[in-house]
């Protein structure tokens, strides 16, 4: 087995504290949680009795997650839990478990492959090149505005804006030398 794939060992000592064997220091239930996350294999043992307590500390990781507000589990679920420990369907319910959230993975995937491959549905409207250029246009000559140039004026941005711009960003300058003429006509 490669080190990739070999849990990570978690021991913990008579005092209840946690060590981690492999930076040889002591983590909190909050690192272990971290560690998962990242896509580790954690697995704590008692250094004493050599006894597995990984149950154990998933089980209080997951409840500490629920009392902080972070409901991911919801009452009708835990209930059955619950009651899933008195009956016997309690033989399934692991099996249920694991292949529900091994299916709930796997179509989360799918969904996330599927999102990346799809096409931006914008860009299949009619005039949306042209949209998006007019956008772009305009941007730059409000940018062109803001650093002091105003529309017209024959230096900086807005110039080489007219350039690779075009009628689109020259009726753009238009509009906005119009507002800008009607802005000083209000003033007092």
């Amino acid at each position: 087995m490669t080190d990739d794939a070999k849990p990570l060992l978690i021991k913990r000592y008579a005092s209840r504290r946690l060590y981690n064997t492999e930076t040889s220091d002591y983590v909190t239930l909050e690192d272990i949680a971290g560690f998962i996350r990242d896509g580790r294999e954690v697995q704590i043992v008692d250094l004493k009795s050599g006894d597995d307590l990984t149950r154990q500390y998933l089980l209080q990781i997951v409840a500490e997650h629920e009392s902080r507000g972070e409901n991911v589990l919801p009452i009708n679920v835990l209930t059955d839990l619950v009651r899933s420990y008195t009956t016997q369907a309690q033989s399934v319910v692991p099996q249920f478990l694991a292949m529900s959230f091994e299916m709930l993975q796997d179509g989360q995937s799918k969904m996330m492959e599927n999102m990346a491959s799809m096409p931006n549905p914008m860009s299949a409207m009619p005039g949306f090149d042209a949209m998006q250029k007019q956008q772009q246009a305009f941007m730059q000559a409000m940018t062109a505005g803001m650093s002091g140039g105003w529309p017209g004026a024959s230096s900086g941005p807005a110039a080489e804006g007219e350039e690779a711009g075009g009628d689109d960003l020259n009726a753009i300058k238009k509009q906005l030398a119009e507002l800008q003429a009607q802005l000083m006509k209000m003033k007092p």
